[in-house]
């Protein structure tokens, strides 16, 4: 018999990769839950959602309505839960606080309710590198404090973490909290930083570069992430843990431009702009943890993923013109 899982977020980026691995790997019955937001285009969703064909049930909810969630709840009976619906993006939480706290901690904690009510076994959670804040220690460990978030939507990622291990604690499933590190790759989504510098590369528009081009980030290619997420599922363990998926290599933010103009033959036009208020000057994965007990072996390096995101991504113009 099949088992049933619960994928949020299924029809964005990292979700609907994850959804394209279970289907093909089969025994599983897939729902997704997902609310088709205007935060980027949901034509882009919609078609993520069509390339699974008929192997998934789809709920278009919204994981703030607790009544919308407990429908699904009494309609199905889960073995696991993989949670990544989120409001994302450090930027815009500075411009709407509120609603990243409604969506990411309120829709968070409806989760995490719903799974205690029917008993879920299982609950995978898709935090983020940001919760590290301004982290005087690099590479950064699973065992470093998170209390030094500077941006609403770092804070809410914490406080979703808070909240796993307190569900897990007082009730006894299992959660899983995953610190997805600059993740990329084939239908990134358009707000990113490598996607919208490839849009304007090609298209002549000069790259806002915030700072000197100097911070440096974890690329992670969205295969690698997607591995880690598949592992998380099995893991059976202690009852809540938290893991750092990323590459564990860091790329200045000038390094990935070139690597950029050299997949895409164009040169690009340069911004100068101060830094941002919630940006931080470098992350950076120490991934042993995830390699002893996810068995996590990232494979793709920059230069390669780079390249393949432009050829998806060159791919993709072509079948949108």
């Amino acid at each position: 018999m099949n088992k049933q899982i619960l994928l949020t977020g299924g029809a964005g980026f990292i979700g609907s990769h994850l959804a394209e691995l279970l289907i093909d790997e089969g025994g599983w019955d897939l729902t997704i839950v997902d609310n088709l937001n205007d935060f980027y285009s949901p034509e882009i969703k919609r078609a993520n959602l069509a390339a699974l064909g008929g192997n998934v049930d789809f709920y278009e909810a919204d994981i703030r309505d607790g009544d919308a969630l407990k429908k699904v709840f009494s309609e199905k009976r889960f073995d696991a839960i993989v949670h990544l619906a989120a409001r994302a993006g450090v930027r815009p939480s500075l411009q709407e606080p509120r609603l990243y706290a409604e969506t990411n901690v309120t829709g968070t904690l409806n989760l995490l309710e719903l799974a205690r009510t029917y008993e879920v076994p299982q609950f995978v959670f898709g935090s983020s590198s940001s919760v590290y804040g301004i982290n005087s220690k690099v590479p950064f460990a699973e065992s470093d404090k998170i209390v030094n978030p500077i941006s609403p939507y770092a804070a809410t990622k914490a406080a979703g973490e808070l909240l796993c291990h307190t569900y897990s604690h007082l009730y006894g499933f299992r959660t899983v909290c995953l610190r997805f590190f600059t993740v990329y790759g084939a239908r990134q989504r358009p707000d990113l930083a490598i996607h919208k510098f490839a849009s304007q590369i090609t298209t002549g528009e000069p790259i806002k570069v915030f700072g000197d081009g100097t911070t440096r980030r974890d690329y992670t290619y969205v295969d690698d992430i997607i591995q880690g997420v598949r592992a998380a599922i099995d893991y059976d363990a202690s009852m809540h843990e938290a893991f750092n998926l990323g590459e564990s290599e860091t790329t200045e933010l000038s390094r990935l431009i070139e690597l950029l103009e050299n997949s895409l033959g164009k040169r690009a036009v340069i911004d100068r702009q101060p830094m941002q208020p919630g940006d931080v000057p470098i992350t950076f994965a120490d991934i042993s943890k995830s390699r002893e007990l996810l068995g996590y072996k990232p494979k793709t390096k920059i230069e390669e993923g780079i390249a393949k995101f432009v050829e998806w991504f060159e791919s993709d113009r072509r079948t949108r013109s």
